[in-house]
């Protein structure tokens, strides 16, 4: 995979590719050729002499640092320690008291690697295109969003063999079964929300996300638990009949006899990989933690962030750390081979309109998926930053 492994800032000899501008004819240009013109230079507070160019096309200036994933940033110098941060299990006050600065500071750059994740997440796709070669387990992930009577899953795909997370989906759904008095109790005072399909649009999307990563007549091998939604997808889905699905049914929790018990090993052995995946998401995302009660309050800052993680778990988190391990899912797929790190990771700026961004993560990133709790849902509107 064909990725700066330095940074633009430290780019001495830098030469645009592409207009930066959306409102230009040749920002969307893929091949060689652009028309440009060097426009001087300018210095930063930290005595940095920046190029400046001026497109032949639009007669918009841009600069090197136009390019960059620090763009408009008063402290670019968070973003790295912030991505690190959040990964690892610290919460947004927590960082930011360690890096003396404002958790609102801490949850702006939040939001702006999630974005990044996400380009980054649809791009790595792309380059996936008929190379998928392994079974696919399929789980969701349970968690809430504002309070507990707003729970979503969120679907995820991840390889049996490679562990590399293929597609992320969220579910919000209606919750288990509850009583009576609880049920009327949420009508009553909860705002209602939109489903987006729940459990079934979630399988449905995933599917549509994975099946151009199948070669030419070759079958998507898909394993899962005895979920009764994950079926109903299947049958319903225009590519049911290159689905071969095999459902693991959870084995119940008290009572086992032996032949339970083998099949309880069975299961987590099918299962080991997306449970796996599972683990790290309560471990090292501080608002996924079952004994916590500070959850995501948005839906979509939720998505940015398991972005990130999957991000991370892909190309920068070895597959073990128990032992002596180099090896990460990205690797096990020839993707790259080395294991990366963050600053490779935001080696340069993801342009929104040159990524081919599946659903629903399109409106994710304008963060349109709203939460009827809040009365405020801003959306994401950043001409300088989309």
């Amino acid at each position: 995979m064909k990725f700066l492994s330095t940074p633009i800032e430290r780019q001495r000899s830098f030469t645009p590719k592409h207009c930066p501008w959306p409102e230009c004819d040749e920002h969307l240009r893929h091949t060689s050729g652009y028309r440009f013109r060097r426009h001087g230079t300018f210095a930063t507070s930290r005595r940095r002499s920046i190029p400046r160019f001026v497109c032949l096309s639009c007669g918009r200036t841009f600069s090197r640092q136009t390019f960059s994933v620090t763009y408009y940033r008063k402290r670019p110098e968070l973003i790295e320690p912030i991505a690190a941060g959040l990964v690892a299990g610290s919460a947004f006050r927590q960082l930011a008291r360690s890096l003396r600065c404002a958790p609102t500071t801490v949850g702006r750059i939040s939001a702006l690697l999630g974005r990044h994740a996400t380009l980054f997440n649809a791009n790595v796709a792309a380059r996936l295109r008929g190379r998928l070669s392994e079974p696919v387990v399929l789980d969701h992930f349970e968690t809430f969003e504002a309070r507990q009577d707003y729970p979503f899953g969120v679907a995820t795909a991840v390889g049996a063999e490679s562990w590399f997370v293929y597609a992320l989906d969220p579910a919000p759904h209606r919750g288990n079964r509850q009583t009576s008095a609880r049920r009327n109790r949420k009508l009553r005072l909860a705002p209602r929300r939109e489903h987006h399909g729940q459990y079934v649009g979630s399988v449905q999307r995933v599917l549509d996300s994975i099946s151009p990563m199948l070669p030419a007549g070759e079958p998507l091998e898909l394993l899962s638990d005895g979920h009764p939604h994950y079926r109903l997808a299947i049958r319903r889905h225009p590519l049911k009949q290159s689905v071969r699905h095999s459902a693991i049914r959870n084995p119940p929790s008290t009572s086992r006899t032996p032949a339970q018990i083998r099949r309880a090993a069975q299961r987590n052995e099918a299962m080991f990989s997306v449970d796996l995946l599972h683990k790290i998401f309560r471990h090292s995302m501080a608002h996924h933690r079952r004994e916590t009660i500070a959850f995501s309050r948005r839906i979509n800052a939720a998505m940015e962030r398991f972005a990130l993680v999957a991000t991370w778990r892909n190309f920068v988190k070895r597959h073990t750390e128990r032992r002596k391990c180099d090896s990460t899912p990205a690797m096990h797929l020839k993707l790259t081979d080395q294991p990366w790190d963050w600053r490779r990771v935001l080696a340069r700026r993801l342009f929104y309109f040159r990524q081919k961004v599946p659903a629903p993560w399109a409106e994710l990133y304008r963060r349109e998926w709203s939460t009827p709790l809040w009365p405020h849902n801003s959306l994401h509107l950043l001409s300088r930053n989309f």
